[in-house]
């Protein structure tokens, strides 16, 4: 395998970006503790464009069971308001001046089970996002060997190298949904 056309570490580097992207979906999913990350995915209509809650307020946990967001601007407080209502947490935000906070409630059983059921759905999205760099890999590989570029023997040993690479990466995804179902299911 003296040919160096193909880069792996590239398809590696894709791969583990499907894997983190994956964590960082599940760092919003709420697991009845109060969390800074369960907010950063929430958007907000401010000054005509859509921004990131953290670029209009400080978020803070001032205890395990609430969260606040302390508002920069007096007239985006409503915007902040109404962007976490609609954000589909089940969070309910009370306004006090320019400090909203954010109780959070304990979940219950039925809740948890559709918090491992969206779980699910963003690591087979992973999973899926994983499956298509490993196809644009071996894609890549076919290419290489039907311009010559590579040989049979060369673009087999690339092709296993890709699919353990594929095995592992979704081993991992696999494994970051069992730990975040049981954080979940932690009552």
């Amino acid at each position: 395998m003296a040919d160096d056309s193909f880069d792996i570490d590239d398809t590696e580097r894709r791969m583990r970006g499907a894997l983190q992207s994956l964590k960082q979906e599940f760092a919003g999913l709420r697991t009845g503790r109060a969390t800074a990350s369960l907010l950063e995915p929430i958007v907000v209509e401010a000054y005509g464009q859509s921004m990131p809650i953290n670029q209009v307020g400080t978020i803070g946990v001032p205890e395990p069971r609430m969260l606040t967001v302390q508002v920069w601007d007096k007239g985006m407080v409503s915007a902040v308001e109404k962007a976490i209502r609609s954000s589909g947490l089940g969070l309910n935000p009370n306004v006090d001046g320019m400090l909203i906070r954010l109780p959070i409630p304990e979940l219950n059983q039925e809740r948890r089970a559709e918090l491992t059921k969206i779980a699910a759905k963003y690591t087979e999205q992973a999973r899926i996002a994983v499956r298509n760099v490993r196809r644009d890999a071996m894609d890549h590989l076919k290419r290489l060997e039907k311009d010559s570029q590579m040989s049979q023997d060369d673009h087999k040993a690339w092709a296993d190298k890709v699919q353990k690479l594929t095995d592992k990466v979704i081993g991992e995804v696999d494994a970051a949904l069992a730990h975040k179902e049981a954080e979940i299911m932690q009552v």
